[in-house]
């Protein structure tokens, strides 16, 4: 692959990463790059975000379905923590990311489910409060009339 394909690539998957995880998060990876972890950080952009996460025969809700399972799996908690968060960017309820959780439970062990439940907890209430937040106030406050009042 040429350099200039590689470089399309990373710049495909810094926006696919950015729009997943949140801009905040990957502002504080990207911000956090220096001589040492730099190569990962383009490994990540290139192959994991540009080339794994824009590959053909998946919808980003099935691949957040997929990254919850194997990091459970896996007992990566702390990524488990990180896809929650893309995982309701990606529009998964929280009970699809509930069930996720039990089905590893009964093929991963109750541990590694309870692990991922724990870490999902927390970024789901934030979640959850960040996007009520921003509907409330994108909400139109609605005048009542005489008629409404009826």
């Amino acid at each position: 692959m040429s350099t200039d394909s590689r470089k399309a690539l990373r710049a495909i998957g810094l926006k696919t990463r950015s729009e997943v995880l949140g801009q905040k998060y990957v502002d504080a990876a990207m911000n956090n790059r220096n001589d040492f972890n730099s190569g990962l950080q383009d490994l990540l952009n290139e192959y994991c975000w540009g080339a794994g996460w824009n590959g053909p025969g998946l919808s980003r809700k099935e691949r957040s379905l997929i990254n919850l399972a194997m990091l459970t799996a896996l007992g990566k908690t702390h990524e488990v923590a990180t896809h929650v968060r893309g995982a309701k960017n990606n529009g998964l309820t929280n009970d699809q990311i509930a069930a996720v959780f039990l089905q590893t439970a009964v093929y991963c062990g109750v541990p590694a489910a309870v692990d991922s439940f724990r870490a999902a907890n927390t970024v789901i209430t934030e979640w959850d409060a960040e996007h009520a937040a921003k509907t409330t106030k994108a909400a139109p406050a609605v005048k009542k009339t005489k008629a409404s009042k009826k």
